[in-house]
């Protein structure tokens, strides 16, 4: 899922760069973002099954709040912006940092477990994004790199809070993105009262949203509830390359040996990654949360009156209680490591 989710993002960098010949950032920021809130909210309202996810709960506010602001208005501005100043695949590659600041984030602020095998992925990511750094198109290409590695801050700060919430309904949690980061940059776009541009690129510019920002936060959603922010994280950062493999194919953009060199970088982490066992006895305090689950998964043992289809959703409580298998720092499995 992190990988479909990669995918589908990273047609959005050089898409995005041939809708910026018609749309401004700040328009193609807010169309892609209303696309995603409306589709999504119309595909929950008529194929969602009901009970089978829980949706976000009052406590869930401060996270969406923060996503919104963070990934929702900050990141795409900062994007687009920044894809103005600087070839596309360049941008695509600079955004490997998010990987590195989603790490960061998650192991220092959230507890998620680091390890060798981590630390060596984020040197190599991070040696990646630093071969492009000087790597431009023209004036205010340093300016556009900047803007990019903001949009991947951003973008990882939204990273963070989203898993925080991850167990809950993945459409729900991103329609409530796309609609609330799509009213907030549309609203700055009434507040500088240009000229409102073409339907027809206000609504290709819905349907890139829908498709690269919709359909893949729902995916990515996915998979940080069953591997936490950083390990979907890792995985999700294969978006850059696609990205600029993508640019170099469809916008006709160099290859250089930067780029390779990049690549070649952020591949052998992303393999590096992919190989990582962890397992360890570790024990569970008591719990008690609502989201979509199911008997089998070897943590909800609880006894239902009646028999419930699977997957189902309602508030439940974990016992205290310690084993060993192999887990990633999902919603269940957030402890600390010696």
């Amino acid at each position: 899922m992190a990988l479909s989710a990669a995918l589908l993002f990273a047609v959005s960098v050089p898409a995005g760069k041939l809708l910026l010949v018609h749309l401004k950032p700040l328009e193609l920021s807010a169309f892609c973002y209303l696309g995603s809130g409306i589709g999504l909210a119309a595909w929950r309202a008529l194929a969602g099954r009901p009970g089978a996810e829980a949706g976000p709960g009052r406590g869930d506010l401060p996270y969406l709040a923060g996503f919104v602001l963070s990934g929702g208005v900050l990141a795409p501005l900062a994007l687009f912006t920044g894809l103005n100043l600087t070839r596309s695949s360049s941008a695509a590659m600079l955004l490997n940092f998010e990987l590195v600041f989603t790490s960061l984030i998650a192991i220092f602020f959230f507890r998620e477990h680091g390890g060798r095998r981590f630390w060596t992925a984020a040197v190599l990511v991070t040696a990646g994004g630093l071969a492009l750094a000087r790597e431009g198109a023209g004036p205010g290409a340093d300016a556009g790199a900047l803007l990019v590695l903001a949009a991947g801050f951003f973008w990882a700060v939204d990273n963070n809070l989203t898993a925080r919430v991850s167990i809950k309904d993945p459409v729900t949690l991103a329609a409530v993105k796309g609609l609330a980061g799509g009213l907030i940059n549309a609203a700055l776009i009434l507040g500088a009262r240009g000229s409102p541009p073409e339907f027809r690129w206000a609504a290709a510019a819905m349907l890139l949203g829908l498709v690269c920002y919709g359909f893949s936060l729902v995916l990515f959603i996915l998979a940080m509830r069953g591997m936490g922010a950083s390990r979907a994280g890792a995985f999700f950062g294969a978006y850059p390359f696609m990205g600029a493999a993508l640019s170099v194919v469809l916008l006709g953009e160099p290859v250089t040996a930067r780029l390779l060199l990049s690549g070649g970088l952020m591949l052998a982490a992303f393999v590096l990654l992919a190989a990582e066992k962890h397992s360890h006895a570790h024990s569970h305090e008591p719990l008690e949360h609502d989201h979509g689950h199911t008997h089998s998964d070897g943590h909800h043992w609880h006894v239902h009156a009646a028999v419930a289809a699977e997957p189902h959703s309602h508030l439940h409580t974990h016992a205290p209680g310690e084993h060993a298998h192999p887990h990633l720092p999902d919603a269940h499995h957030r402890h600390r490591h010696a």
